[in-house]
């Protein structure tokens, strides 16, 4: 009997000692799956940053939209003040809202007409035409002899350069009027069916895509190894450029239609209320943070709980009084952009307003910068030009409808479109 209770005994440790080793060891496998997650998810440790990765562009390429991280669209000194006179003018069968791209010698801009169009820009003649499914409101960049570019048939081109034969086309599910950015052979671009995407610039393979809540028109800007771009969600994403995975949502609690300015580790971001955030570029969100921010303010509210942190990559901000409406551009620590019907010049040291210059219509036109000058279009149908460190009126050109197009500087010429269906060349 002695012996019986004994191996009965032995028996039922043992398998405590099983069920106790089966508990610590899927203990284990969850925490360890919770520190994969978490590294995963809010670190650089899983999928690490190629820093090195970014979207400006080298001499004679467009590789962005308004063609460097600080959004100057120019192509640098040239010696050459324009004066306002008119070069030439280049007729499509459609208003422009696209913006023009030079790069060699070439013009490049989309039109409403559906076409792609390269132009000569030193005689305003036409090189080549390419017909799309649509409009091709978005901008186009050119990088290595391509021309990459978006289109509202859903889908984005690549053409060669020289010829605008189609190399190959990617086929997202609605219109691409975001315009393309690319780095190190990839082009990043958004889509109005919510969604980021990366493809192959060889090929046109999707490498990844990142879904958002609402579509997207802001046009991505590649620096540190990430893709920042705004979204109509009203948040500024900021994606890991090699896997996807994000890093940073900021709520603007506004749509982001225009596209952000990237300069020494900061990003500048502007949305529909009037307002521009200056983010820490390097910035994650921590674990769960926009879920558990709503019951932390509600708490807070009703006294149970301490004040919120700030969010994640906050710096700081400015209100401009009417919506952000252009894509900023940042000179010497100074971002001038359209904010309703005027151009505003602000100081990201003081986060004041410096000059406001009004138009006689909504200034959708992203301001380009090249010297002592800063050229912007506006719904009144003008080009103007203006003194960057006051922002008296050096002299405007009416076109024959209104500019929602962008201006490029290139060689002393501006270049622009007009929803009169003309591309004009100014001197």
């Amino acid at each position: 009997m002695y012996q019986r209770n004994t191996e009965l005994e032995r028996r039922r440790q043992a398998r405590l000692k099983r069920r106790k080793t089966i508990r610590i060891t899927v203990i284990s496998i969850v925490c360890l799956l919770i520190v994969f997650y978490s590294c995963y998810q809010y670190t650089d440790i899983i999928f690490g940053l190629s820093e090195e990765l970014e979207s400006t562009s080298r001499s004679g390429e467009w590789a962005m939209f308004r063609r460097d991280l600080n959004r100057t669209g120019s192509t640098g000194p040239s010696g050459i003040v324009p004066q306002g006179t008119l070069k030439w003018a280049f007729p499509t069968d459609a208003a422009i809202h696209s913006s023009p791209t030079v790069v060699d010698g070439t013009v490049y801009v989309g039109s409403r007409d559906h076409k792609l169009y390269a132009i000569d820009a030193v005689t305003g003649e036409k090189k080549w035409e390419y017909k799309t499914g649509s409009w091709v409101d978005s901008s186009p960049i050119v990088v290595d002899g391509v021309v990459y570019f978006g289109s509202n048939d859903s889908r984005l081109y690549a053409l060669d350069a020289d010829t605008g034969v189609k190399l190959w086309d990617f086929k997202a599910k609605y219109a691409i009027m975001s315009s393309p950015a690319i780095a190190n052979g990839t082009v990043y671009f958004g889509a109005d069916d919510y969604t980021i995407y990366a493809v192959d610039a060889a090929t046109g393979t999707e490498l990844w895509h990142f879904k958002t809540e609402s579509y997207i028109r802001s046009s991505p800007a590649v620096a540190y190894g990430i893709v920042y771009v705004g979204s109509s969600d009203g948040s500024c994403y900021a994606i890991n450029a090699i896997s996807g995975r994000l890093r940073l949502r900021f709520a603007t609690y506004a749509s982001v239609h225009s596209s952000p300015v990237v300069s020494n580790g900061v990003v500048y971001c502007g949305n529909s209320r009037g307002f521009i955030y200056a983010i820490d570029a390097g910035a994650n969100n921590w674990p769960l943070e926009h879920k558990l921010k709503v019951f932390w303010n509600i708490l807070y509210v009703y006294g149970v709980a301490p004040k919120p942190p700030t969010p994640s990559g906050f710096l700081w901000f400015a209100w401009l009084r009417d919506r952000v409406s252009s894509s900023p551009a940042l000179v010497d620590d100074v971002l001038y952009l359209g904010s309703g019907n005027r151009l505003v010049s602000l100081d990201t040291k003081t986060q004041m307003e410096r000059w406001g210059f009004e138009s006689a219509g909504i200034v959708y036109s992203s301001p380009a910068v090249e010297g002592k000058a800063i050229y912007f279009g506006s719904e009144d149908g003008r080009l103007y030009a203006l003194d960057i460190d006051t922002g008296d009126k050096l002299w405007d050109m009416l076109t024959g409808d209104k500019i929602t197009s962008s201006p490029v500087v290139a060689d002393g010429v501006v270049y622009i479109g007009s929803h009169d269906g003309k591309l004009y060349a100014i001197e």
